[in-house]
């Protein structure tokens, strides 16, 4: 008891530790991580140390996917979904099968099923390891797109994966396949769903902060084990419930109860993302000891990870080119749409323009009432907003490598791996491949994406992008104003005592606050302004708020 006790206190020792190295020598954490948890399994303390991938796969990924869905933009997710579900589906699938392939000829007596098992491991890129991309200054859409793809695509992956060990038994079905997935996506996204509605309404009604971070740290593990004790994917589940919270959360919760949720949910994710690393790094000499023991070769296995590696750079790379030609063809589609979308727009801004439209809709054969094509309104800005956004930053050439590049494996490779039966086919050289891919790929590609950035990234992005956000800024506090001018001023007589006078202006700006608030919430529902922009403001507000409520003593 007391050596874990001090195992996880050194654990958590070495997670703040190398946080703050790797910010002060501009190295990527998990890296560095990974590389104190290889140095850490040589000591004779940790031969045998191995991690029951149910830990990670149930226990560590379904909060911190939560987590990550929950600060993600919905907007953005929304934008950028077709590309989200090529990458996490189909690019799965197909990275799955042409490493299946390859592992059928570089390991002949594993077989096509098994080979495909294997490549089904490989194939996801990892959340966490692709939250090293968002420490560079890279496009907004390039970090959306990766978020989004390694939210979602963990479910295909063990899919495939439970499909694929069950066609090695013979009992393979290319329908039933085709169910089983059905079945494991929209069970989760329902039990997701209800979870992420519930959390709503159940925190709502929960005042004392501590208290509503303790039901939050609940939510993943609520969401995640009954979809997988109904045999669909929990981490589909946490991330479902992960969005909804998302969405709804700056209506619902409190000031105070927002700022714990994002102070805490920050330490959680530090602490579990510096565990899944460094567990990672320990369990390197308990791999290779299963490997000498079954009589296998660590070389000939090293080898053939680094072409698997290879072989799902060029499988990305094969997939996301034609995939940002099809997604550049949609954007100018959708362009040739805003000079109808502003001419709605404009006359949507006056009776007469709304009686213009009310008409143009009767010629057509449709009656339509005035409160109906008042509710175009939010649409159109939307669709305006979209056409805006697809333009400041479209996906050429440069995004697309990054694309690539910036798809990394990590844990969630090394948890699947080992949860392969025990009679699996050489399963301790599986394991050692898997292993490698994702160190490689962790390392490799960890360590040079930050230069890759700056390299591709064409000079005076920066300041265009610094200006942009200051023009954003600019706007918003131009609403802000507006909104705070709809609120009536109050009675500020000299005759209201001290107390009272306070008391009045305090409730006026309350009140300001809530009007300000719910401007940029609608702002942020139709795509208006920048995510990461009204994000800031909104934690602005909150901040004043709590300020005032603090001065007055309310809850």
């Amino acid at each position: 008891m007391i050596e874990t006790l001090l195992g996880l206190v050194v654990a958590l020792l070495v997670v703040a530790s190398t946080t703050v190295i790797g910010r002060w020598a501009g190295i990527a954490a998990p890296i560095l991580m990974v590389a104190v948890g290889v140095g850490g399994s040589f000591l004779p303390m940790f031969d045998d140390f191995v991690l029951d991938p149910e830990w990670i796969l149930l226990g560590i990924l379904p909060p911190l996917l939560y987590s990550a869905a929950v600060s993600m933009p919905a907007m953005h997710f929304r934008r950028e979904f077709g590309a989200i579900a090529g990458l996490s589906v189909f690019l799965v699938i197909g990275t799955a099968l042409a490493l299946g392939l390859f592992f059928m000829i570089a390991i002949p007596d594993l077989g096509f099923a098994w080979g495909v098992a294997l490549g089904a491991i490989v194939s996801p890129t990892d959340a966490v390891a692709t939250s090293i991309i968002k420490r560079t200054p890279v496009s907004k859409r390039v970090v959306a797109i990766l978020e989004g793809e390694s939210l979602l695509n963990d479910a295909t992956a063990l899919v495939l994966l439970r499909t694929a060990v069950a066609a090695a038994a013979a009992s393979f079905s290319f329908w039933g396949a085709v169910g089983t997935f059905a079945y494991a996506v929209v069970v989760a996204v329902l039990i997701g769903a209800v979870l992420g509605w519930l959390n709503l309404t159940v925190r709502k009604r929960a005042t004392d902060p501590t208290v509503n971070t303790v039901l939050s740290f609940t939510v993943p593990f609520l969401a995640a084990v009954p979809a997988e004790l109904l045999g669909a994917s929990g981490l589909v589940a946490a991330v479902v419930a992960g969005i909804i919270t998302g969405v709804g959360g700056p209506r619902v919760f409190s000031a105070r109860n927002r700022l714990s949720d994002a102070q805490n949910w920050r330490t959680v994710e530090l602490i579990l993302e510096g565990f899944v690393f460094l567990f990672m790094g320990l369990q390197l000499t308990s791999i290779l000891s299963d490997v000498e023991k079954a009589h296998e070769g660590i070389a000939p296995a090293l080898l053939i990870a680094a072409g698997a590696w290879l072989l799902t750079v060029i499988v990305r790379a094969a997939y996301v080119a034609p995939l940002l030609a099809l997604l550049s063809m949609s954007a100018r589609r959708v362009r040739r749409l805003q000079p109808r979308l502003e001419t709605i727009a404009q006359r949507l801004e006056t009776e007469e323009g709304e009686a213009q439209l009310v008409d143009a809709f009767a010629r057509r054969g449709r009656r339509v009432s005035r409160g109906t094509v008042r509710r175009f309104g939010p649409r159109v800005t939307r669709g305006l907003a979209d056409i805006r956004y697809f333009q400041e930053a479209p996906l050429g050439w440069r995004e697309g490598t990054l694309v690539v590049w910036a798809g990394m494996r990590g844990a969630i490779t090394l948890a699947a791996a080992q949860t392969l039966p025990e009679d699996t086919p050489l399963r301790s050289v599986l394991v050692l491949i898997a292993f490698a891919v994702a160190v490689v790929s962790l390392v490799g590609q960890g360590a040079s994406v930050a230069p890759l950035v700056d390299a591709l990234t064409p000079a005076g992005s920066a300041d265009e992008s610094r200006e942009r956000e200051k023009e954003e800024r600019r706007h918003i506090l131009e609403l802000l104003r507006e909104r705070a001018a709809d609120v009536p001023a109050p009675d500020r007589s000299a005759d209201l005592d001290r107390a009272r006078a306070f008391q009045v202006e305090s409730d006026y700006r309350l009140a300001v606050i809530d009007v300000q608030r719910r401007a940029l919430l609608d702002a942020r529902d139709t795509g208006t302004f920048d995510a990461d922009v009204l994000a800031h403001e909104l934690a602005v507000i909150d901040a004043a708020q709590i300020a005032i409520e603090l001065r007055t003593g309310r809850e």
